[in-house]
């Protein structure tokens, strides 16, 4: 027979798997449709702009939020899912591979930082000089950064940067956080 505390944790469990699983469709619907209309616009018109399809769609009705918010808060919440179902599965690492691990982690946390600061700035700039011309357009700003053949959306780069630097960020405190010493 179970206890009331094994019980609590196996439903907090299964809550946790359920909104995993729930993210991971999520992500991976939003993934196949930008992918789908993505190369439909590249076979039409030979070019296409890395997320602009999501961040025009809008979803379930026009006015509402568009699919790279939710694609950036379903991959938050489901990162947090992850760590809370497999994070003390971290313990039992050795310690130089966690070392490693932390160091790859970091590194991953402060380019995500920095992209993201520099999207944001670059998307701040040109909605700023379009605002003196008297346009109010925020959406369909791009920059053809890394690649001039392939512009990045702004409000794409800027959102999925600040879920990768979150995530990071996460997994570097959950990885480095100190072990609780049994008294």
């Amino acid at each position: 027979m179970r206890t009331a505390y094994e019980k609590d944790e196996l439903r907090t469990r299964r809550i946790f798997l359920g909104v995993f699983y729930f993210c991971a469709f999520v992500m991976a619907a939003i993934t196949f449709y930008a992918i789908y209309v993505s190369l439909n616009e590249y076979l039409q018109s030979g070019k296409v702009i890395i997320g602009e399809v999501l961040v025009e769609t809008e979803f379930p009705v026009k006015g509402l939020a568009k699919l790279v918010t939710y694609l950036m808060i379903v991959s938050v919440i489901g990162w947090y899912c992850v760590v809370k179902l497999g994070g003390e599965n971290v313990k039992s690492i050795p310690k130089w591979l966690k070392s490693i691990l932390q160091l790859i982690v970091l590194a991953i946390a402060i380019v995500a930082l920095y992209e993201f600061v520099y999207n944001f700035i670059i998307w701040n700039s040109l909605i700023t000089a379009d605002a003196i011309k008297g346009v109010m357009n925020f959406d369909d700003k791009n920059v053809p950064y890394p690649n001039p053949k392939t512009p990045w959306n702004l409000v794409f780069a800027t959102k999925m940067s600040l879920a990768a630097f979150l995530i990071s960020a996460h997994g570097f405190y959950t990885m480095s956080k100190p072990e609780k010493k049994l008294e």
